[in-house]
């Protein structure tokens, strides 16, 4: 594995709610799953013949039929060329970013090798990117580039990992140079998951060294989980002249919680304390204080490195 991969400091046991034990519409909703996404292989060959209407609504089912609700607000996504950026929590982020807008997106090298989905990914005409390949990186941005400049819509995740929704990383600022390059305006989604009427959930967290099948069954057995797609404003092709200020100008707000809660949380099972707003200053662990200054120094190394731009 690279030394420039970013990773995020959650993982399963620490960040994300334990799912519910079997229950009846949990193998119902995976079942309904399955099915929405055999038959868009199935249908994949007749993909240029789809219209974009029926494709977003196919996005919004495979949601709706894990049992999660689906809230989409903001702006309408242009049409012509356009590079849709997003944070990353789930693998329900892809259905729901195609909801936006169908594009073609981009996904590590390991998702070709998930049970259904992959196939389904391969075929739809997902680019691959080999995030252990720091060489691969420059050519993987200009098919993006290739793509944009065809007119179409890319969808990336510029983190380049997931993170459980209580806190978020950084805008990796490569991409962006493929929108630059081709001319192509920038549309920020920024997504969030809770329970209706309440809180934020990390049950759809897909983080950290979490299974694909475990995740599903998380999301699928879980009750009242509302997926939040808040679409920003575009940014026109030209508002930025370098991909340090884009990058900038898409990331999202960050969440507005002290710097320590997330680090006091990936150093204890999840369940201890189920609201980070309780969990009092002094529990700030001396284990708490080195994640913080690790990922500080992590930080301070890949902003003066020429990998942050990957």
């Amino acid at each position: 594995m690279s030394a420039w991969l970013p990773l995020a400091p959650c993982t399963p046991r620490a960040c994300v709610e334990p799912g519910a034990r079997a229950a009846p519409w949990a193998v119902l909703r995976l079942t309904a799953v399955v099915l929405l996404l055999l038959a868009g292989i199935a249908l994949t060959p007749f993909g240029a013949r789809i219209p974009a209407s029926l494709v977003r609504r196919w996005c919004r089912w495979i949601v709706r039929a894990a049992g999660v609700q689906v809230r989409i607000t903001g702006a309408a996504a242009p049409t012509g060329p356009l590079l849709l950026v997003a944070n990353h929590i789930s693998w329900l982020d892809i259905p729901l970013l195609a909801a936006v807008r169908p594009a073609r997106m981009l996904a590590k090298t390991e998702v070709r090798r998930w049970p259904v989905a992959g196939p389904l990914a391969a075929r739809g005409g997902v680019l691959f990117i080999d995030r252990d390949r720091l060489r691969a990186l420059p050519g993987t941005v200009a098919r993006i580039a290739e793509v944009l400049r065809d007119g179409r819509a890319v969808g990336v995740f510029p983190e380049g990992s997931t993170w459980c929704g209580r806190s978020q990383g950084v805008f990796r600022r490569a991409v962006f140079q493929a929108a630059l390059d081709a001319g192509a305006a920038v549309q920020p989604v920024h997504l969030r998951y809770r329970i209706a009427g309440g809180p934020p959930s990390t049950a759809p967290a897909f983080v950290g060294d979490d299974t694909l099948p475990a995740s599903v069954w998380r999301v699928v057995s879980a009750r009242g989980l509302v997926a939040e797609v808040d679409v920003q404003d575009v940014i026109p092709p030209g508002a930025h002249t370098d991909r340090r200020s884009l990058a900038r100008a898409a990331q999202p707000a960050r969440p507005a919680q002290p710097a320590w809660t997330h680090a006091a949380l990936v150093t204890r099972p999840y369940g201890r304390t189920e609201n980070p707003a309780t969990i009092p200053a002094p529990a700030v662990t001396v284990a708490s204080m080195e994640v913080i200054k690790r990922t500080d120094a992590a930080a301070a190394r890949a902003t003066s490195s020429p990998a942050a731009d990957a």
